[in-house]
C-alpha cells in the first residue's frame, strides 16, 4: 500500500548555459527573439548541468522527500538512461517496481537552451514514457493517491483508464492536465473531470479548457469550478496560484525572489500542494506548502534539488504567505 503512486514522464535534462550574444532580433518569431548560429560552427557554452526530471519523476521524488511513501509508475527505455533512472529512483527511496522497459523507444530527454536573461528554448524527445498502456498497471496495485503529471502524446490516452482504475479502487486523483487532455472532445473532458479530485492547470491551460479570454480571469475560475465539481488550481506564475474549493476562492503569491532555474516548477508546486492536502486536508496550508517548494526549487539548478524536506516546515512558515480567502458567490 502505497501513499502515492505518481504517473508521467520520466527523462534525463541536460541544460545548457548559452551566451547571450547569439540572441538576435527575429520578426518571424513569436516572441520576436530566437537563437542564431552558423549551422557546422561549434559553440562554447558557459556551463552545463545534468539531472533526472520528467513530470513523474519530479513529483515521486518531492512525495518521498515529504516523507510520503512513494512509488512511480512509467515506462523507461532499455538503455544507459532506463538504467540509470530506475537506479536514481531506488537511491530516493522511490519504488521503482512498476516501472516498465521497452524496446521500441529510447528513455525521454531533453535539452534546456537557457540564457539566464533570456526565456529558455526546450528541445524535447518524447520517447518510451508514451509506451505505458493500463495493462502495464498491476491490478491489485493500492494507493491513497494518485498523481498524474501531464501526460503526453499517446500516453494522455491513458488517462480515463488510469482514473477509472483509481475509481474503482477508492484512490483519490490529483490531475495537471497538459494539452494533450485539454484538447481531447469535450465530451471525453467532462467525463475525465467526473473522476478528478484535484485538477491543477496554469492559467493559459485554464484559458482554453473554459474557452474563456485570458485576461478574464474571474470568469475563467466561475467556469471552471462549474466544470469541475472538486477541487481547482490555477497557478499563475510570479503571480500566485488560484484555488476553489467548497465554494471558497483561496488566493496567495510569493514575494519577490531570483529565480535560478524555471525546470519542474509546476512539478514542485503541484506536487506541494498534494503533499499539505496528504498531511492536513487544509487547502490554505496546502497552498503555503505548493508555493515554498517551489520557490526553493526555482533556487537551484535542478528540478528536483531544492525541493523540501518533510523537517522544512520551519521554512514554509519563514516565507510568511498570507492566503487572501473570499467566496465564489460575492
Amino acid at each position: 500500500m502505497f501513499d502515492v503512486v505518481t504517473f508521467g514522464s520520466a527523462a534525463l535534462d541536460i541544460e545548457v548555459l548559452m551566451s547571450k550574444n547569439i540572441i538576435r532580433k527575429d520578426n518571424k518569431s513569436i516572441s520576436g527573439k530566437a537563437y542564431c548560429f552558423n549551422l557546422g560552427s561549434k559553440l562554447d557554452v558557459k556551463d552545463m548541468y545534468f539531472g533526472f526530471g520528467g513530470g513523474g519523476v519530479n513529483t515521486a521524488v518531492a512525495f518521498r522527500k515529504q516523507g510520503f511513501k512513494t512509488a512511480y509508475c512509467g515506462m523507461v527505455g532499455q538503455d544507459i538512461l532506463g538504467r540509470e533512472i530506475i537506479e536514481y529512483l531506488n537511491d530516493q527511496g522511490i519504488d521503482s517496481s512498476l516501472v516498465k522497459k521497452t524496446k521500441e523507444k529510447l528513455t525521454n530527454n531533453s535539452v534546456i537552451m537557457d540564457s539566464v536573461a533570456e526565456d529558455r528554448t526546450v528541445l524535447v524527445y518524447h520517447g518510451a514514457s508514451e509506451l505505458l498502456r493500463k495493462e502495464d498497471i498491476p491490478e491489485d496495485l493500492r494507493a491513497n493517491w494518485f498523481y498524474l503529471a501531464p501526460l503526453s502524446g499517446k500516453l494522455s490516452g491513458e488517462t480515463e483508464d488510469i482514473l477509472a482504475f483509481a475509481r474503482k479502487n477508492g484512490i483519490k486523483t490529483a490531475v495537471n492536465f497538459g494539452n494533450s487532455q485539454i484538447k481531447m472532445p469535450k465530451n471525453k473532458v467532462r467525463e475525465l473531470l467526473e473522476k478528478i479530485d484535484v485538477l491543477i492547470l496554469n492559467k493559459e491551460e485554464a484559458s482554453i479548457l473554459t474557452n474563456i479570454d485570458y485576461r478574464e480571469e474571474q470568469k475563467i475560475i466561475i467556469k471552471l469550478a462549474k466544470m469541475h465539481e472538486g477541487i481547482n488550481v490555477v497557478t499563475k506564475g510570479k503571480d500566485g496560484v488560484i484555488v476553489t474549493a467548497g465554494g471558497k476562492t483561496y488566493e496567495a503569491k510569493l514575494k519577490k525572489f531570483k529565480v535560478v532555474d524555471e525546470t519542474g516548477a509546476g512539478d514542485s508546486f503541484g506536487s506541494g500542494f498534494i503533499s499539505g492536502l496528504m498531511k492536513t486536508g487544509e487547502v490554505e496550508y496546502s497552498i503555503k506548502l505548493g508555493l515554498a517548494n517551489s520557490k526553493y526549487a526555482l533556487l537551484l539548478r535542478g528540478a528536483t534539488t531544492g525541493l523540501l524536506g518533510e523537517k522544512d516546515s520551519h521554512l514554509v512558515e519563514k516565507e510568511g504567505i498570507k492566503v487572501m480567502i473570499g467566496s465564489m458567490f460575492n
